[in-house]
């Protein structure tokens, strides 16, 4: 069955956020959710290393409870990871804005972070977390008061401790962003040193060519859906955000460079 926040990839795209949707995500979930009214934001509190090392402890969940812990992951790198379109176990008891059905109301987010002192969050990271949750409350058509920490809607009290930082001034941020008020986001992928686009659907051209060679599949020049399923699994294989598009990261990855 797929479940009802298959809307989640457009509205962070549309957001200028980079995202990758996972397998099986259209149709994961314990049932489907009910009407959103607001977002509750999480941190991981697992390893400092690495860009998004709980995906999968978030998709497939712990010996304790079920996965999918939430909707979605979101790498250090501040990509995107689309996990579920359905109902997720990331609230627990609690109650926030007068709603305390958490899983069935808020979309959750996995934010990859230890929550220890040492562990700073990356501006690019904080960045896209308050574009995507305020790209998720204008959709859902809710304020920024339906943004909240996990340690906020938990009870009893003090029962969490996600996330991290400072949900008022969170809050703020959001609420800029909503109001058109906040400056326009650094860029999420650097320059290519070689000078190479960005190429995803619907992009054509020598490039295009260039990279299904490198690929090894069908070299037409037209970044389709069956080039976009290659640059997946080739993104997953050198542990790469499998977003299916060929960025700076990408290019890099592959091999030989371009002239």
């Amino acid at each position: 069955m797929t479940y009802a926040l298959t809307w989640l990839p457009k509205v962070l795209l549309d957001a200028g956020l980079k995202v990758a949707v996972q397998p099986g995500w259209e149709t994961r979930g314990h049932g489907d959710v009910g009407a959103i009214r607001g977002v509750i934001c999480h941190h991981t509190a697992a390893t400092q290393k690495g860009n998004a090392p709980s995906l999968g402890v978030v998709t497939n969940g712990r010996p304790d409870l079920h996965g999918p812990l939430a909707q979605l992951c979101l790498g250090r790198d501040g990509a995107y990871y689309v996990v579920a379109a359905g109902r997720a176990n990331h609230a627990g008891r609690g109650a926030w804005g007068g709603v305390d059905s958490g899983n069935t109301s808020f979309i959750g987010i996995e934010a990859e972070n230890s929550g220890l002192a040492d562990d700073p969050w990356p501006q690019v990271q904080m960045q896209a977390y308050l574009r995507g949750v305020a790209a998720i409350l204008a959709r859902i058509r809710a304020p920024a008061s339906m943004c909240c920490g996990h340690k906020e809607y938990a009870t009893p009290p003090g029962r969490k401790i996600d996330p991290s930082f400072d949900m008022a001034a969170f809050r703020a941020g959001v609420s800029a962003i909503l109001a058109g008020t906040a400056p326009p986001p650094a860029p999420i992928l650097a320059a290519d040193p070689l000078g190479r686009p960005t190429l995803r659907r619907p992009t054509q051209g020598p490039f295009v060519t260039a990279a299904q060679q490198l690929l090894g599949v069908a070299a037409d020049g037209v970044y389709g859906p069956a080039t976009e399923a290659a640059v997946r699994v080739f993104q997953r294989s050198r542990d790469l955000v499998p977003d299916g598009i060929v960025g700076p990261k990408t290019w890099s990855a592959l091999r030989p460079p371009l002239h």
